[in-house]
């Protein structure tokens, strides 16, 4: 099974990438985050076409995430369990589903914007919520894996030049210590491959040609329990994907599965 995890920004700006990504690169499951419009937007019939299911969660022209599956998409679940509210709304963050014998959840975090920022502690609730929710299935016998934009550098090698980051968000100690009780609840950060340059950035920012420059984040993760660490038999970051007019800040994260 090939799984991937991309940032799209935007699926209705980005459906002819998205669409030429899934003909070029064959995944079975793809975990979308940042869809910016409401499921009801979501270009369901050009997705279905190109031959997957969809399962979306999204409430207007911020956040959403969603779940494209070619091999079944069962047992929907959205939200979190006691997920933080920000300024009264419900954010649309995370989608789980069961594609073939895999479980896996879509997950956009909350950016933090500034750590004098109200969004930095609703960062840190949202992470705590995940780390809760996750740790049932993280345990259990079946495959489960956590995907998406986590917002979090896990270390200072995962930003190109962490002195230009001093005390901000993504690289805090508060957000990579809620990341590692994730990962204590039984779930290992893949590491994939980079396809060039010495270290696998996931996202690029448009400004300063950070993209051409390589100046760099790996903040697109995917945390896997045992019995899907053991069934990984490869990753990577489709960097190409980055590539060219109308491309999302993000690259898809691909994982080979063995199952």
């Amino acid at each position: 099974m090939r799984v991937a995890t991309w940032n799209i920004n935007s699926v209705k700006a980005r459906l002819d990438r998205l669409l030429g990504w899934l003909e070029s690169a064959q995944p079975d499951v793809v975990c979308l985050q940042e869809l910016k419009c409401a499921a009801e937007e979501v270009p369901v019939a050009a997705i279905e076409a190109a031959g997957y299911e969809i399962a979306a969660h999204g409430t207007g022209r911020w956040n959403g995430v969603a779940i494209l599956s070619r091999v079944g998409i069962d047992d929907i679940v959205r939200g979190l369990e006691g997920q933080p509210r920000f300024a009264e709304a419900d954010e649309a963050r995370v989608i789980a589903a069961t594609c073939g014998r895999l479980r896996l959840w879509s997950v956009y975090v909350p950016n933090g914007r500034d750590v004098t920022d109200a969004h930095f502690p609703y960062k840190l609730a949202f992470l705590e919520a995940l780390k809760s929710t996750a740790a049932g299935p993280a345990a259990g016998p079946a495959p489960f894996a956590v995907l998406g934009d986590f917002n979090i550098c896990p270390s200072d090698d995962d930003i190109w030049d962490v002195e230009e980051w001093p005390g901000t968000t993504h690289v805090t100690k508060a957000e990579r210590a809620a990341l590692a009780e994730i990962e204590s609840a039984g779930l290992t950060d893949v590491f994939p491959r980079a396809l060039k340059h010495a270290w696998p950035f996931t996202f690029w920012d448009y400004r300063n040609l950070d993209f051409p420059k390589n100046r760099g984040l790996r903040i697109d993760l995917a945390l896997v329990n045992a019995p899907c660490k053991n069934a990984v038999t490869d990753a990577w970051v489709d960097r190409n994907e980055r590539k060219g007019k109308g491309a999302s800040d993000h690259a898809p994260v691909v994982l080979e599965l063995d199952l």
